[in-house]
């Protein structure tokens, strides 16, 4: 089938001959579009503090540019998130590449906050159509081992989010730092674009019947089955707060750590950014195993966030190196464990739709609470907010180990039981 049958959920006129890809090609493809998706997307942690000055933006300009992607993300997962169960992934996927390339165009020319944050949603769309893409494309391809599935959709997630502010400080290092990074990523995405139309898609999972097609795209009430509820509910709760954590080192994290270590340097403050997000990358290659690991992880991520502050407050440079790598191992191992559970017990005719709508509530994680600190600095001062700000985190982490630590025991005395 062509692009344009997926897209219109009819069967193809004509036999086509493409691209018959192995398995672990397809693997590679679906985890490489997301990661690059999300690298692109991050591009621009190390440029905020030029952008405020060649564009007169406060801390609350950043905050409302960065979280014009999470909402115009999420905004997405809510309404399309189902799309690629009806539509294939490989047709959902080649969309979320040409409008990341949008976006990136958009924000290499942006000259105003308007135009910031144009690219920016049009970014956290291309995301949120790749999200339940990838995730869904990952599992089919891995059916007996879903563990293995969620791992790389982690991975690939959070590599790219971290590679993105470190790759975006190097490539600002080229004249024209504030475009430079971005028309870069449109070669990379339009190179990608290639296998991804080539590809001998597999069929929708659900092809459309009947005189109208499309009412299956129509927006759909997010629905659990029962048997994934709690699983749902503790990957929502972990997720959101991991990622409010994620959302300050990629939104005003940068000129926060700048202040810390003393530089200016942009490839540097983009690797302290991605910093929590590069550990919680590799801690999905290197997974962690235990029954109180969950409630463990968690621990360590509510005194890691705490400790941030501190090293701050101290100046102190290698405590805040080792508490962002602290915090992205506790938050990786945590939320693996959680996300597993959930794709584990969520019902595959329905994973995409169940995955996008715990990453809406994980996603607003990066935006809700960052706008709020955005508000606090401006009023407050940074390094308050900032203080604020990582207390609340790091108590939210430590009463979720605590819960966690019962639901760990309900569930071995339900297998002693058994």
């Amino acid at each position: 089938m062509t692009v344009f049958n997926e897209l219109r959920m009819r069967p193809a006129t004509a036999v086509r001959r493409g691209w018959n890809a192995s398995t672990t090609a397809r693997l590679v493809l679906a985890g490489v579009v997301m990661f690059t998706l999300l690298l692109g997307a991050n591009l621009a942690t190390p440029l905020y503090p030029l952008l405020q000055v060649q564009l007169a933006l406060g801390p609350l300009g950043v905050t409302v540019a960065f979280a014009s992607y999470v909402l115009a993300l999420v905004a997405v997962l809510m309404l399309a998130g189902h799309w690629s169960d009806h539509i294939g992934r490989r047709a959902a996927l080649v969309l979320a590449v040409m409008l990341g390339l949008a976006g990136s165009l958009v924000f290499a020319g942006a000259g105003s906050l308007w135009m910031l944050c144009a690219g920016r949603a049009l970014q956290g769309v291309a995301v949120g159509l790749a999200t339940g893409a990838s995730s869904a494309a990952l599992r089919e391809l891995l059916p007996t081992r879903p563990e293995w599935a969620s791992r790389f959709t982690l991975l690939a997630s959070s590599g790219g989010v971290a590679a993105g502010p470190f790759i975006g400080g190097l490539l600002s290092l080229f004249p024209r730092p504030l475009s430079t990074p971005f028309l870069v990523h449109c070669a990379v995405l339009l190179l990608l674009l290639v296998p991804l139309w080539l590809l001998d898609a597999r069929p929708a999972i659900r092809p459309a019947a009947g005189p109208r097609p499309y009412a299956v795209l129509a927006p759909k009430r997010p629905a659990v089955s029962r048997e994934a509820k709690g699983a749902f509910i503790l990957a929502a709760a972990v997720g959101f707060l991991s990622f409010a954590v994620f959302g300050f080192c990629l939104s005003l994290g940068p000129g926060y750590f700048s202040a810390v270590v003393g530089t200016d340097s942009r490839p540097l403050a983009g690797l302290l950014a991605g910093l929590t997000l590069g550990a919680s990358a590799l801690s999905q290659l290197f997974p962690l195993r235990g029954r109180m690991l969950l409630p463990a992880g968690l621990a360590v991520l509510g005194a890691a966030v705490m400790l941030m502050a501190t090293a701050a407050a101290w100046h102190n440079p290698v405590l805040l190196v080792a508490t962002g790598l602290a915090a992205g191992v506790g938050q990786g191992s945590a939320f693996r464990l959680v996300f597993n559970d959930l794709a584990t017990k969520a019902d595959p005719a329905r994973h995409a739709q169940v995955i996008s709508t715990v990453y809406v509530i994980t996603y607003l994680g990066s935006a809700v609470p960052v706008i709020g600190l955005g508000l606090a600095s401006t009023a407050f001062g940074l390094a308050p907010a900032v203080t604020g700000f990582a207390v609340l985190c790091g108590a939210a982490a430590l009463g979720l180990a605590a819960v966690s630590v019962r639901v760990s025991m309900r569930a071995s005395r339900g297998e002693a039981a058994r």
